[in-house]
């Protein structure tokens, strides 16, 4: 009776509203009723299917039927797809065999053992590889002959199972990642100037190659620095997907070790510096990670002086900013021109320190011992830092550079070297995996080094010692490390 008088009543409302005697505001207001009387329906129908799946299971397995996703294949876009026809996949022209390389080389050469008759030798295996020379790209083919012990030499600049030369690998590395341009750009670039064909993949796959070789220069890196003097730390924030994590540098006089998707913790720091082995003087600012670590620290001037600074360029109505701005610049010159007096001894340079932080104390005084809380933020700031100087002061870590004329009183240094991957950052050319961090890690580090040891940093130079490696199996590094110990071995 009531679906009877539903549709009597569905009529009557077509009617009315066709000749006119129903308006808008009618029509409206009868769909709202509807709308309530569907949602108190479905919430009653809810209700009274959860009492009856207690009694009866099998209304349960119909409801969650009948609240399951359509099937796909009866979708409108399936049926759009199946008349579309199917679409032929594009065939890989797949791995070339090393005949059909061999056979495109521009050059053959022959590689022998040294020290063996050519006459003794066979030949083993053909090899095409991708060279640079003058400028352009070339693909020369290797004939490689083996003694009569079966060992085969190796192509000189040529990684193991690398069809690529070295000079191939790290040009493409200085473009992506001290360069900072995509790899889809550095292939672009050098199929622009060298005529090297070369695929985004292809160059990931080197990439990861030229990490793998260089993973023991890495290890050497890490241990060298450990034995520093003198180390400048510092870090920022990266990506490795979706994760938020740091990049922390580290550098010596000749050392430099990039951490890509760490965490800022002592977990890290132990890593690199180790307590029982580092002794060296830290460099740092004042993150809470640094704080009582080491044997002896400076703290970058830098970061205080900017402090100090923005509260005197924000708000210049309130003059003891500025005067206290004055009086910590001159405080800091004061102590590089003594770290620059080569007059001074041991005894003299302390007394200089002394003096400096005497004069530290008097001007943070009057605000070091009062209290924040209900003060504006400017005032908070303000007594925060003469707090953060006087508790620098008393624990040794602001003057050190004054005791230890070849320190720097600043971490500028490793906010330069960071300056770059900070770039990277902020245009989203991070690292999608805990590995392309560790590449990139390793890549960057070992360059990094090679810079900070060569007297010029050019490609040529590179090659040169990149290549001498190779030949001699020995690095650069490993050779300071035989250095180092061989010394310790001597005093020790």
């Amino acid at each position: 009776m009531d679906a009877l008088n539903l549709v009597l009543d569905l009529r009557q409302i077509r009617s009315d509203a066709r000749s006119g005697r129903l308006s808008v505001e009618q029509l409206l207001d009868l769909i709202e009723r509807q709308q309530h009387t569907i949602q108190r329906l479905r919430a009653e129908a809810s209700r009274l299917t959860q009492r009856l799946t207690q009694y009866e299971p099998q209304a349960a397995a119909a409801t969650a039927a009948s609240q399951a996703k359509p099937d796909a294949s009866y979708s409108v876009d399936a049926e759009n797809k199946r008349r579309q026809g199917r679409r032929r996949r594009k065939r890989s022209p797949g791995r070339q065999p090393t005949e059909v390389k061999f056979a495109a080389a521009q050059r053959c050469e022959d590689i022998y053992p040294d020290g063996i008759r050519h006459s003794d030798c066979q030949l083993v295996r053909e090899r095409a590889v991708w060279r640079i020379e003058d400028g352009k790209a070339l693909r020369v083919g290797y004939r490689i002959f083996a003694g009569p012990d079966g060992k085969e030499p190796r192509i000189p600049g040529v990684t193991p199972r690398c069809e690529y030369g070295i000079e191939i690998l790290v040009v493409l590395a200085f473009l992506v990642y001290l360069i900072g341009i995509s790899l889809d750009k550095a292939c672009s670039v050098l199929t622009f100037f060298c005529e090297l064909p070369l695929s985004k993949s292809q160059a990931d796959a080197l990439l990861r190659q030229l990490a793998q070789h260089w993973d023991g220069e890495y290890d050497l890196l890490c241990a060298l620095l450990a034995q520093a003097a003198i180390v400048y730390m510092d870090e920022t924030g990266w990506k490795v997907g979706n994760e938020s994590c740091s990049l922390w540098a580290f550098a010596s006089e000749l050392h430099r070790v990039f951490l890509f998707g760490c965490h800022k913790d002592d977990a890290t720091l132990d890593t690199i510096l180790p307590p029982e082995i580092f002794v060296g003087i830290g460099v740092s600012d004042d993150a809470a990670v640094y704080q009582g670590r080491f044997v002896q620290a400076q703290k970058c001037w830098a970061h205080l002086l900017r402090k100090a600074i923005k509260l005197a360029i924000l708000y210049p109505s309130e003059p003891k900013y500025q005067r206290f701005l004055d009086e910590l610049l001159a405080i800091y010159r004061s102590g590089k021109r003594s770290a620059a007096d080569g007059r001074l001894g041991e005894a003299g340079r302390e007394q200089r320190v002394a003096e400096l932080e005497g004069r530290l104390c008097e001007l943070c005084q009057p605000y070091a011992f009062k209290e924040t809380a209900g003060l504006p933020p400017p005032e908070q700031d303000f007594i925060n830092l003469a707090k953060e100087l006087v508790r620098l002061t008393m624990a040794e870590e602001l003057f050190t550079f004054v005791l230890e004329p070849e320190l720097e009183a600043t971490n500028n240094r490793m906010e330069r070297e960071l300056r770059s991957p900070a770039l990277d950052r902020k245009a989203g050319r991070t690292n999608q995996t805990a590995k392309g961090a560790h590449r990139r890690s390793v890549i960057v580090s070992v360059l990094q080094s090679l810079r900070a040891n060569l007297a010029s940093f050019s490609l040529t130079t590179v090659l040169t010692e990149v290549r001498r490696w190779m030949q001699e199996g020995l690095s650069l590094f490993a050779k300071q490390w035989q250095e180092l110990e061989t010394a310790k071995a001597t005093t020790g």
